[in-house]
């Protein structure tokens, strides 16, 4: 059983979508006892961290998600969910994250627009089974996470310069393009997940 984490600031119903398409059970739950019964996580995110990352203190969700990737359970944060998993944002001034893989969430710079917005190319690295091959997502965010050490970084794209697209720290991994948007790659993605071949 897969827990889509819903607090209120996610596309859960295209990621439900995708997940039912796959024939993967799941729940969508703000719930630690309900989510605690599940065997993986899904972290989504659309918006901004500040208001994110306070939406998931005040539902007590900060305390499970540590304790959930402490006990290597696996964990995947997708967009600004991704970005929730690093230290610290500088999104509309400097906010703490979850604090599950050292590093940034900074402003995109050095593209000539602002808004990484549509299709673009995913390159893996390292071998990583959740990044086993190149392919095409779909990406919205003007915001990049820079992990602290490269080796976190699992998958590049392009846009005004190499951005990391995938990152993972053993259990702890995250994409920032939306796989449930990114037809047969995505959804490739997220059938490995959810039946744990990553």
């Amino acid at each position: 059983m897969i827990g889509l984490v819903n607090y209120g600031m996610g596309n859960i119903g295209s990621l439900g979508n995708a997940l039912d398409s796959l024939d993967a059970p799941f729940i969508y739950s703000a719930n630690p006892d309900e989510l605690g019964h599940c065997q993986r996580l899904i972290l989504p995110g659309v918006g901004a961290f500040g208001p994110a990352i306070e939406r998931i203190r005040q539902l007590g969700l900060d305390k499970f998600l540590q304790a959930w990737a402490a006990d290597g359970k696996p964990l995947l944060g997708i967009c600004l969910g991704m970005q929730l998993l690093l230290d610290t944002s500088y999104e509309h001034g400097a906010h703490k994250g979850l604090n599950l893989i050292p590093g940034e969430v900074r402003k995109i710079t050095g593209a000539e627009r602002d808004v990484h917005m549509g299709w673009n190319q995913v390159d893996p690295l390292g071998g990583d089974p959740l990044m086993p091959q190149p392919g095409y997502g779909y990406f919205v965010h003007s915001f990049h996470c820079v992990p602290a050490s490269e080796t976190a970084v699992i998958g590049l794209t392009d846009f005004g310069g190499s951005i990391a697209a995938a990152i993972r720290t053993d259990n702890v991994m995250g994409v920032q393009f939306h796989p449930e948007k990114s037809q047969a790659y995505g959804l490739a993605l997220l059938e490995r997940y959810a039946h744990g071949r990553i």
